[in-house]
């Protein structure tokens, strides 16, 4: 899903030669039919592996080498490719954000610049503040590796979804890291700036407890949506369906 930041947050799923605001489904009953894959890298009707990918494409794209998830494994910068370094250069070779995020944690994590405030939304972040800007994606790899030891990296989904989520202040919390940083990065950090994002979801209820809905195993469900957060839609009986993670789905959708 798309989305634009707002009070709350407006959602859109972006078709060929439409789109739909999600914000406006809300309190409305909704039936989801899965009806077969589509890589979203060569587009053929094969099984999808990982991230939207089918097996062949997940080992073979750059877009999904391990730099992704472990951006300290970049080599861009040293004119080393991984798969392929006129992707990797564009990718890695622009401005990274290190970040502080708040949910039932404090997160640290990496996001390109211009993935700002997207990343946090898809994280179903209630409180989002920039530690440091860097060059490349090597620097802020290297950063967020330092930050881990004091820092989770992974948010709680589960928690998350109920919005089991703590407050911390996120200010005070950016002003220890400074000596916590590598020292090759000190010098891009955000000492003055304080930029807090505060974001809001557009959340009828939370569930109490929550059940993932897996289309391989489900390949067809209805439900009244009480909630969007995250990459995630709530529904009334407590299933919860991770739209991002379900990329490379070809399904209908009926409201």
């Amino acid at each position: 899903m798309q989305t634009e930041l707002g009070s709350p947050i407006q959602y859109y799923l972006v078709f060929e030669d439409s789109f739909l605001n999600v914000n406006q489904l809300l309190d409305k009953e909704i039936e989801i039919n899965f009806i077969g894959y589509q890589c979203l890298n060569c587009g053929k009707k094969k099984k999808i592996y990982r991230q939207g990918f089918c097996y062949d494409c997940f080992y073979s794209s750059p877009a999904v080498g391990d730099w992704i998830m472990r951006p300290e494994l970049s080599t861009a910068h040293l004119g080393i490719a991984d798969r392929d370094l006129d992707y990797e250069s564009k990718v890695q070779l622009q401005p990274h954000i290190v970040y502080l995020a708040a949910a039932c944690e404090i997160k640290v994590g990496v996001t390109r610049k211009t993935q700002v405030p997207t990343r946090w939304i898809d994280q179903g972040a209630s409180q989002a503040i920039a530690v440091v800007e860097v060059p490349n994606r090597y620097l802020a790899g290297i950063t967020e590796v330092a930050l881990k030891d004091h820092y989770t990296d992974k948010t709680n989904w589960r928690k998350m979804l109920q919005n089991d989520i703590s407050v911390f202040d996120l200010v005070a919390e950016k002003a220890k890291i400074e000596s916590l940083i590598p020292s090759e990065v000190k010098d891009y950090f955000y000492s003055q700036k304080n930029d807090l994002y505060d974001l809001q979801y557009p959340v009828l209820s939370y569930p109490s407890k929550v059940n993932s809905l897996n289309l391989d195993k489900t390949p067809s469900f209805s439900g009244k949506l009480t909630g969007i957060k995250g990459q995630y839609l709530l529904f009334e009986n407590g299933t919860v369906f991770n739209v991002r993670g379900s990329e490379g789905y070809v399904v209908t959708i009926s409201v």
